[in-house]
């Protein structure tokens, strides 16, 4: 269900292309990202600091594209977002010697840090490439196979990397924590 909840403005702004056009679509983004930090905070009580950042990106990109009635706003959108979330683990890393995704995910399993600084240094990278891709179709494309590959290429390759990155990680956990998750 929080997989769905993640991907719900994805999804809207892809219905509501078909349906509407790039500038239906991004007020729907917009929307749709507010009731979403609202469903969150309504269920939690809290809103993590990268849904913020999400929320105001697509808040500044989507009503640039709407002001100026320009695509390429939103178009940046995604490569923002991404560029942000690496940027954000590589600082962690490098100028304050922590490594962030260890500290969203370190309850949940026991790695050594080599293991944790391959993770980091691996998101660093995917949100890298995810970023300039992004941009590379956006500019070699038409708008509506951009939001196609937002939707079912960026998923897609998403998907791929945490498999892959699940296969890495299942191979450094500790004993005791591999036996905690073995379903048998």
């Amino acid at each position: 269900m929080k997989l769905l909840l993640d991907f719900f403005p994805i999804i809207l702004f892809f219905v509501a292309f078909k349906l509407g056009g790039i500038y239906v679509a991004t007020g729907i983004a917009i929307a749709a990202t507010a009731v979403q930090i609202g469903w969150f905070y309504f269920k939690r009580g809290k809103i993590e600091p990268m849904q913020w950042v999400s929320l105001v990106v697509i808040v500044l990109f989507g009503g640039a594209t709407l002001i100026a009635h320009n695509e390429e706003f939103i178009k940046w959108k995604p490569t923002v977002l991404y560029w942000v979330m690496g940027l954000t683990l590589a600082g962690g890393q490098l100028f304050f010697k922590k490594n962030l995704l260890k500290s969203l995910m370190g309850s949940q399993m026991q790695l050594p840090d080599h293991a944790w600084r391959v993770a980091n240094w691996s998101w660093v990278g995917f949100f890298t490439v995810m970023g300039a891709l992004n941009l590379w179709v956006a500019y070699h494309f038409d708008t509506d196979t951009w939001v196609n590959f937002k939707l079912f290429g960026g998923m897609g390759l998403m998907l791929v990397f945490v498999v892959v990155q699940g296969l890495y990680l299942g191979r450094h956990m500790l004993p005791e924590d591999r036996a905690a998750n073995d379903p048998r």
